[in-house]
């Protein structure tokens, strides 16, 4: 038996004794909702793992992702309704039928032409009315703005030219501009809301994760402001106790040392 097959197959089995009568009594406490949040937890300590570089660290965090689909199988499997096989047989069905040009005697020769391809399998696999019927309700906002965009963009419906996206972001903030003028809070809140959605396609267009944009634009934010707090401290002073003229100078000071 393949390596890799012995261990899946122990994995099971120790989630399987882990549930049974005699087994942990956390872990047979558990149902599909009490571990729910698990899955976007265990994701996100994954993606950590990836963006720092630290491969042990992201082989670690995989394997803590891969267990909440066997936990949820084997809870499944309990309950009479699928079970671990049954999950990898779908996805690998799924990838062959998703796959023509590879597994079948279609063509597609661009990443593109997959794309589109994907989305007319997959809307008619569902047989749904819209291709946008499959995005998940409690994504992120920001997150479900740029699947939603990319879903459009795969059936031709996109920007002909960076520029023009460009355009829409300025006129966005025009009619943003315009709204607080006004002094309507929820027309400056909806306009707010459309600045954001175009901000997100621009991303989206020059093929930037929006996600990651703002995450890093965050983090810039967070440890320039971590360096004005260390030097407050120094002074033996509380942020409190500054003036927003001298953060404000702190801010700088910290960005031009950055420059050099």
């Amino acid at each position: 038996m393949p390596t890799q097959t012995k261990n899946v197959a122990r994995l099971l089995r120790l989630m399987a004794r882990l549930r049974a009568p005699g087994g942990c009594p956390w872990d047979r406490e558990q149902t599909h909702r009490s571990i729910r949040h698990n899955l976007i937890e265990e994701t996100y300590e994954a993606l950590d793992a990836l963006d720092d570089g630290n491969m042990a660290g992201f082989q670690d965090e995989l394997g803590d992702l891969l267990l909440q689909v066997v936990f949820h199988s084997q809870i499944a499997s309990e309950a009479g309704q699928f079970n671990f096989d049954a999950v990898a047989k779908t996805i690998a069905d799924k990838l062959v039928r998703r796959h023509p040009h590879v597994f079948g005697r279609k063509k597609a020769d661009t990443s593109r032409e997959v794309l589109k391809q994907w989305e007319a399998i997959k809307k008619q696999e569902k047989q749904s009315h819209s291709i946008f019927s499959e995005i998940p309700r409690s994504l992120p906002a920001l997150l479900k703005a740029d699947k939603i965009q990319r879903k459009a963009s795969r059936v031709g419906f996109d920007w002909k030219q960076v520029k023009d996206v460009v355009a829409k972001v300025e006129e966005e903030l025009r009619e943003l501009k315009a709204a607080h003028a006004t002094g309507n809070r929820r027309h400056f809140a909806e306009e707010l809301g459309d600045l954001l959605f175009a901000a997100v396609n621009l991303a989206r267009y020059e093929n930037y994760d929006p996600e990651d944009l703002l995450n890093r634009a965050t983090h810039k934010f967070v440890k320039r402001f971590r360096k004005i707090e260390h030097a407050v401290r120094k002074q033996g002073r509380h942020l409190e106790d500054c003036s927003l003229k001298e953060l404000d100078a702190l801010w700088e000071a910290t960005k031009r040392r950055r420059r050099a």
